[in-house]
C-alpha cells in the first residue's frame, strides 16, 4: 500500500488574513488624500444637528467609523430622551464655526479640535481622522 504525501489542511486563519489583506479597509497616506478642513467643518455640522435631533445619525456613517458610529448611535439616543423628558421639539441648531485646528501626527491621521458658538454657549468638538480607502473617516468623536 502506497502511502499518500502529507498534505497541510488549511486553516481558517490563512484564509481570514488572506481575506483581510482584500477587503479589510486600506490605510491611505496623506498625500493621496484630500484637505482635512472642509470635512472637519461638515462632520462637526452634522454632528452638532445629530445630537439636536435635525438629522438621523445613520446619515454619519459613512463619515465614521464602526465604533465611532456606535459611539454616535448612543449619545443621539440619551439626547433624545433628555428631549423627550423636557418636552423639547428637535430644532435644528444655529452654530457657527469659529475655528478649526489640526495637526497630522502620523502619516493618514489628523486630530482636529474644532471650536463652535451657539446660542447659548461655544463647544469643542475634538476628533481624529485616518485616511481609509482614499477618503478621511473620524475614528473619534468627542463633545466637549
Amino acid at each position: 500500500m502506497a502511502m499518500m504525501p502529507a498534505v497541510r489542511p488549511r486553516r481558517s486563519a490563512d484564509v481570514a488574513y488572506e481575506l483581510s489583506d482584500f477587503f479589510a479597509p486600506q490605510r491611505t497616506p496623506a498625500a493621496e488624500l484630500p484637505d482635512p478642513e472642509p470635512f472637519l467643518q461638515n462632520l462637526t455640522r452634522g454632528v452638532l444637528e445629530v445630537f439636536s435631533g435635525a438629522r438621523e445619525v445613520e446619515q454619519l456613517a459613512r463619515w465614521v467609523t464602526e465604533d465611532a458610529f456606535r459611539k454616535l448611535v448612543v449619545r443621539s439616543n440619551l439626547s433624545a430622551r433628555a428631549r423627550s423628558a423636557r418636552g423639547v421639539p428637535a430644532k435644528r441648531p444655529v452654530h457657527s464655526i469659529l475655528s478649526v485646528r489640526h495637526t497630522a501626527p502620523a502619516d493618514g491621521v489628523v486630530e482636529a479640535v474644532v471650536i463652535v458658538a451657539g446660542p447659548a454657549r461655544t463647544r469643542a468638538v475634538a476628533v481624529r481622522l485616518e485616511g481609509m480607502d482614499g477618503r478621511w473617516r473620524a475614528t473619534s468623536l468627542a463633545l466637549l
